[in-house]
């Protein structure tokens, strides 16, 4: 060792953080490239997340947290596709079909949508399952394949890949036994890290809140988008968040083919009020972000231009067929797969739905096979609910609120969920604001 030189220790990181002081970025880069290697255990990390857990970090720290993160494996070179990359990101929900709307709209006005998307756990499969719905499509494709097509077409998705954010996996386990998820300069963080090791150059989000996301209060919520943007910003990436309701499901469809036959008919112009207006939202702000309108008014008008003159329409159609799907699902759904039986679930007294628990509905859809527990878990991609009214609706005794399609798991389950989690009563309620802030 050096003369005069001294050896970073874990106990006095800890210590620092314990402390509510502010971390160096050698020592953050030290946890994070320890965490990668094994050499700090994972009782000393523990400790460390429970200091930022409860002392939180300055954007500079989160930043750097970030690209540690980043860094911590390999990173995705996608220089050789035109144009800069926009990702979205997520933070979940019910019913978000949002990215398989999104990526021809988005294309459809020139810019680059090169998605890598994972497969999801909780109430229904993610991107990749939904898309598998439709027969003879295909996940994977070469690197090469990969970025021909999206020069091509401005819109390719396949299934992640590469050893991305090593430390993040690592992290996320400790803290889904430490209870230290619910930390937003760890959640920040950590959803940024993805994108930026994926290749994004600029970055649109939707951060969730109501009691269907993982963010129940706007004021967290808020405090989560903020996070997100102040990282971007510091690590050179155009970062644009949009604060969106998850009170109820979005749109009506919760289930693989039925969500993929809803972004369809968005598609065509004749989806969800509520789901056509974020797409919109989001979309006018990739846009932005992707160089090719300079404010959000121009933005929507070319999205609202795309999606009424049929040209993203016939984008998915193209995208669809290049990675070996049947394209003919655009114009008869009733190709993808269905369940055997289609059940009614009606109200029983008139009223006004007060309330439909977004995270209810997603759960009565995995017990009829819609989603997976666990990774390994299969899936029944032609299972789930759409519902047939929205927070504020009236309704009449006898009407339908829902239908459960199932192919016999879970139906009754599903069924008594359903009744116990759309409400009705004798009170008009204002439906919830949709779009709920907005971070530049």
């Amino acid at each position: 060792m050096e003369s005069g030189r001294t050896e970073m220790r874990m106990v006095d990181v800890i210590a620092k953080k314990r402390d509510g002081m502010s971390l160096s970025d050698e020592e953050i880069r030290f946890f994070v490239n320890g965490i990668t290697d094994g050499s700090i255990p994972d009782y000393q990390a523990s400790a460390l997340l429970m200091s930022v857990f409860f002392r939180d970090m300055d954007e500079r720290e989160r930043a750097t947290l970030t690209l540690a993160m980043v860094d911590s494996g390999d990173r995705i070179d996608l220089s050789g596709i035109e144009g800069v990359l926009v990702d979205k990101h997520s933070t979940g929900g019910v019913g978000d079909t949002t990215t398989l709307i999104l990526g021809p709209l988005v294309a459809a006005c020139g810019v680059p949508v090169a998605k890598m998307s994972g497969r999801g756990l909780g109430h229904t499969g993610g991107t990749l399952d939904k898309l598998e719905s439709i027969e003879g499509f295909h996940i994977e494709l070469t690197e090469e394949e990969f970025k021909e097509q999206v020069n091509r077409l401005k819109l390719a998705v396949i299934g992640q890949s590469g050893n991305l954010t090593p430390a993040d996996k690592k992290l996320y386990a400790l803290r889904d036994v430490t209870a230290t998820v619910d930390s937003i300069p760890l959640i920040a963080s950590s959803i940024m890290s993805k994108k930026i090791a994926a290749g994004a150059d600029a970055i649109v989000l939707d951060v969730k809140t109501g009691e269907g996301a993982f963010m129940k209060t706007e004021e967290d919520s808020r405090r989560l988008a903020e996070a997100m943007v102040g990282i971007g910003r510091s690590v050179g990436r155009r970062t644009l968040a949009v604060i969106s309701d998850m009170s109820q499901p979005l749109g009506f469809a919760v289930g693989n083919s039925l969500e993929v036959k809803e972004a369809i008919a968005t598609l065509k112009g004749e989806g969800p009020e509520d789901l056509t207006r974020l797409c919109v939202e989001l979309g006018s702000r990739m846009v932005v972000a992707g160089g090719k309108a300079d404010s959000l008014e121009e933005g929507a008008r070319m999205i609202h231009e795309v999606l009424g003159d049929g040209s993203a329409l016939g984008l998915f159609r193209s995208f669809i067929e290049a990675q070996g799907g049947d394209p003919e699902v655009v114009d008869h759904p009733d190709r993808l797969p269905s369940a055997n039986e289609v059940i009614q679930v009606d109200a029983k007294r008139d009223g006004y739905i007060q309330s439909i628990g977004a995270d209810d509905i997603g759960l009565a859809a995995m017990h009829l096979g819609a989603g997976r527990a666990t990774k390994d878990e299969a899936i029944d991609l032609g299972v789930g609910i759409v519902l047939k009214k929205k927070v504020g609706d009236p309704v009449r005794k006898g009407e339908p609120l829902a239908e459960v399609h199932s192919n016999g798991r879970g139906t009754d389950t599903a069924i008594s969920m359903i009744r116990e989690h759309i409400t009705i009563g004798e009170e008009p309620v204002t439906p919830p604001a949709l779009i709920r802030g907005d971070i530049r």
